[in-house]
């Protein structure tokens, strides 16, 4: 008896080990197979950081890590670097590779970065609306992958804010008229927005809390922290006629009228906030220790709050109900305020540096103010098209606050962006650093970036890739909220300016330069033909010269209109419609293109006729005018805009038909009522739910050359 209970103790570290690795030798099953047999887990100590270390031994290669998460790093780094192959929220490259690369000298990792962290409140409506789990399993896959060790996790929050509301008086009808639609979550909980886009069924929101549970679960099992959403005092806005609390009306965010705040530190606010932490503890567990929740988000009214005391207040609660959490709060416009963070414990406070690619707040304001933060990089706004990102400041960056005096301030890295399908080398790299104790020199690292992006390179990737460093992610000074946007998707008009209202059609870059590193890259086709990810890249940089030279020919052609050449209007006029064309057949090569690609994700999440009713209609009105219905507030139109293909068909070229036409009546001197296109867009919505045929596209290398051949009469 007393051998089977030594065997047992024996048994017991090894059973313990297979449990910790198996989330990642699941990963290796379900994404690289052909690796399943090949590697081997050890359990690694370490003190404080993350620690890696990878080896070969005999014909295995070892990977030795102090946990899941670090030893997911380790899974990928051996991808990247030794067998070339990668995910990516734009492809995956992951054929299998035989025999398999030996690790022939031990690498050794570890992580500076306390933190890695992942995930904007927006990417959860401009990319992952409608994911499923399927759609989950392969985002928490790369994260794990790539070390994010700490990621935002709001969907399902719903159902904590119904069972809270239903515990203070509020009726059904009145919590629907509360929650948003699926597409509209952040704007709720970051307290700009009530109502708009619902009702949402309740069959949705008991389905969107379990496919929550699933989330926190799978990601507690890759060592990921969750992040919650806290409670800051955001009310309904109808509360303060219900109720007799101290409530500061928010007003409006653009035409929408605003939840509420119901002011910290008083009697009221602890109850509800206590009646808030019970229900999310009930739907999610106890165990969670970090939230987020900003308070007074963009141009929140604070007028009436002792700032200092309503922080205070608002970290007395959450501590009460979780103790030993930590608050995250953003660094965005002029939050976290000066005067909130006073009254905060900030030994559990950490704030976002959240443009980190143009603010340095961090050190205009002295760390915060002595706070915890991580450095982090939006780079896309509404998950707009376009090739951008500063990629060497952000190694520089990171390494000049590594040795300014405010090091020790500094927890971690992160990737803030509203949406994530874009631009794979921002986000690789961004949580590459939480991983690398060098200053990077980026232009080194892209040639790594393109073996392991394609599965190989040639002189032709490499040059043109160069050239990218050079032009569409350069780090020049200046104030830019993402890409460049393409005229093509502007509301009609003879004017500069962008698509959407705080975006930009200035290049800050050399296009010609660009325009040449493209072609080079193309000129590669014949070798990466069967590389999906090179196909992809290949559609982007061919979609990107199109909408730069239709720069060109928009200028041209409001040039024919205001001189009242009618001939030369015509040229240009009928040329860039062509243009929009061509840009649809280019971009219906690829489902990763395709408008009908998110139309199906939306339609297929939803399990009753109401919910997919609901979820298409969500889908369309967040990527065309996304939602107000004031025309004097028609702020946020094309916000989200996309080029897929079947839009820049059916809406794009369409509306500019219209108001081409409009023109050409009036250079011949008819009598021309002028497009309304905010009508036009709110009613092509309704119009547009349901999945269209695909039109028979040419194949991308004939479409690829005719864009080459492509003279741009302008010029």
């Amino acid at each position: 008896m007393r051998k089977f209970h030594y065997l047992i103790l024996l048994l017991l570290p090894l059973n313990l080990l297979a449990q910790q690795f198996k989330p990642v030798q699941d990963l290796i099953k379900r994404r690289v197979p052909w690796l399943e047999n090949q590697i081997v887990f050890k359990s690694l100590k370490s003190n404080q950081r993350d620690l890696i270390e990878l080896q070969s031994i005999g014909n295995k290669v070892v990977i030795s890590a102090s946990g899941p998460n670090a030893a997911a790093v380790g899974l990928n780094w051996y991808l990247k670097y030794f067998c070339h192959r990668s995910m990516s929220h734009m492809g995956d490259n992951l054929a299998p590779v035989s025999p398999i690369p030996a690790v022939k000298n031990v690498i050794t990792l570890e992580a500076p970065a306390q933190y890695r962290y992942a995930l904007n409140y927006c990417t959860y409506n401009y990319t992952m609306s409608f994911y499923d789990w399927k759609d989950w399993e392969h985002e928490l896959d790369w994260m794990a992958l790539n070390g994010v060790n700490l990621m935002l996790t709001v969907t399902g929050m719903e159902t904590v804010w119904q069972n809270t509301l239903k515990q203070i008086g509020y009726s059904n009808q009145e919590i629907d008229d509360f929650l948003v639609g699926p597409a509209y979550t952040a704007w709720w909980l970051m307290g700009n927005i009530q109502g708009w886009g619902g009702p949402m069924p309740q069959s949705q929101i008991d389905g969107r809390k379990i496919l929550q549970k699933r989330i926190i679960e799978r990601m507690r099992a890759f060592g990921i922290e969750p992040v919650l959403q806290g409670f800051y005092g955001m009310v309904p806005s109808s509360l303060k006629s219900k109720s007799k609390a101290a409530i500061i009306d928010q007003k409006t965010w653009g035409a929408f009228k605003r939840p509420d705040i119901l002011t910290p530190g008083n009697p009221d606010f602890s109850r509800i906030a206590a009646i808030y932490y019970k229900e999310l503890q009930q739907a999610y567990g106890k165990n969670i220790r970090f939230f987020a929740g900003d308070p007074f988000h963009e141009g929140g009214i604070t007028d009436g709050i002792d700032l200092r005391m309503a922080g205070h207040s608002i970290q007395v609660e959450m501590q009460k109900s979780f103790p030993g959490s930590t608050w995250i709060l953003q660094g965005w416009q002029d939050n976290p305020k000066q005067h909130m963070l006073e009254g905060l414990d900030k030994s559990h406070i950490l704030v976002q540096e959240l443009f980190g690619e143009f603010t340095n707040n961090w050190e205009k304001r002295n760390g915060y103010d002595a706070t915890p933060f991580i450095w982090c990089v939006v780079n896309n706004f509404g998950e707009r098209p376009g090739l951008y990102g500063k990629l060497q400041r952000f190694a520089d960056e990171v390494n000049r606050i590594e040795k300014s005096p405010y090091q020790n301030l500094l927890k971690g890295v992160g990737i803030m962006p509203e949406g994530l399908n874009n631009n794979p080398p921002v986000y690789d790299l961004m949580l590459e650093l939480g991983w690398r104790k060098d200053h990077v020199d980026v232009k080194k690292w892209l040639t790594n970036f393109t073996r392991y992006r394609y599965g190989g390179s040639n002189n032709h990737i490499d040059d043109a890739w160069q050239g990218f460093l050079e032009t569409i992610y350069q780090s020049i000074p200046g104030y830019q909220e993402g890409a460049s946007e393409s005229v093509f998707c502007i509301r009609p008009a003879l004017d500069s300016l962008p698509v959407s209202h705080w975006g930009t059609r200035l290049r800050n870059y050399d296009a010609v330069k660009f325009k040449k590193a493209a072609l080079e890259f193309a000129e590669a086709g014949p070798e990466f033909q069967h590389s999906d990810t090179y196909q992809i890249d290949l559609i982007n940089l061919m979609r990107q010269i199109l909408a730069n030279d239709g720069e060109l020919v928009f200028k041209a052609m409001t040039k024919a209109y205001k001189e009242k050449n009618t001939k030369q209007f015509k040229l240009f006029s009928d040329q860039f419609l062509n243009m929009i064309r061509l840009t649809d057949e280019l971009l219906s090569t690829h489902p990763y293109y395709q408008l009908n690609t998110y139309k199906i994700q939306a339609l297929n999440l939803g399990k009753t006729k109401q919910e997919k009713e609901l979820n298409i209609k969500n889908a369309m009105m967040l990527i065309t005018y996304w939602g107000e219905n004031v025309r004097n507030e028609d702020n946020l139109h094309e916000y989200a805009y996309k080029e897929w293909g079947g839009l820049m068909k059916d809406f794009y070229l369409v509306r500019w038909e219209m108001y081409i036409n409009y023109l050409k009546g009036n250079l011949e001197g008819k009598t021309m009522q002028a497009p309304d296109f905010f009508i036009w867009e709110r009613a092509w919505v309704n119009q547009n739910l349901e999945i269209k045929a695909e039109s028979q596209s040419k194949p991308l290398n004939q479409i690829v050359a005719e864009i080459l051949k492509l003279k741009i009469d302008a010029q």
